[in-house]
């Protein structure tokens, strides 16, 4: 088996994946990488890009083109586990989220070959969990994730797949990101 990551981080948006994957990384003396700011060289090879789901959110609108972008997604994390041994890996909100079997089955086989997959959460139970994450995206994106209606939001929240590919769930509760990092830290088996 090749080298995977040490960890891969997963959640929705505004789960805390990039900051508790920076301090994760810092505590474990490795590199962070996030998909969200890496994954366009990937997304290319697969001739997609951002201006492209731009473009096709503009003429399908954005569930559609959400869907389509669903191949390119689940290549960049393949892509992205085989290329980044030993490190942090934070997987934006969609690149753990499928609504296409084959995909989110690509998906899965890739994240099998990372010994600790954690599932962040800001409380542990669903209406506390899509409030403080619309609250954060508001605050930090400026979007609370509803486009035409459909809320991604909840539907990363409520995705089985997304639960199915963690090895461990993360509530950060009130801890702070330190404090969550160590725990996380703490969940990463030595190699």
């Amino acid at each position: 088996m090749s080298p995977s990551p040490a960890l891969l981080l997963i959640g929705p948006a505004a789960a805390g994946k990039s900051t508790i994957g920076t301090l994760t990384a810092d505590l474990l003396g490795i590199p962070f990488v996030d998909l969200d700011e890496i994954g366009a060289d990937y997304y290319a090879e697969v001739d997609w890009s951002i201006d492209r789901l731009v473009r096709r959110s503009d003429e399908v609108g954005r569930v559609a083109a959400e869907r389509e972008w669903e191949p390119a997604r689940a290549h960049a994390v393949r892509r992205a586990v085989e290329d980044y041994p030993d490190a942090v890996l934070a997987l934006g909100a969609g690149h753990s989220s499928y609504t296409d079997a084959a995909c989110f089955a690509d998906v899965q086989a890739a994240a099998a070959k990372v010994p600790t997959v954690v599932l962040l959460l800001p409380k542990g139970e669903r209406a506390g969990d899509l409030a403080e994450l619309r609250r954060r995206s508001l605050t930090t994106k400026g979007t609370d994730w509803v486009s035409s209606g459909h809320d991604f939001l909840a539907e990363w929240l409520d995705d089985p797949g997304m639960h199915a590919l963690a090895t461990d769930l993360v509530i950060t509760g009130t801890d702070t990101p330190r404090e969550t990092a160590l725990r996380v830290a703490g969940l990463v088996q030595a190699p």
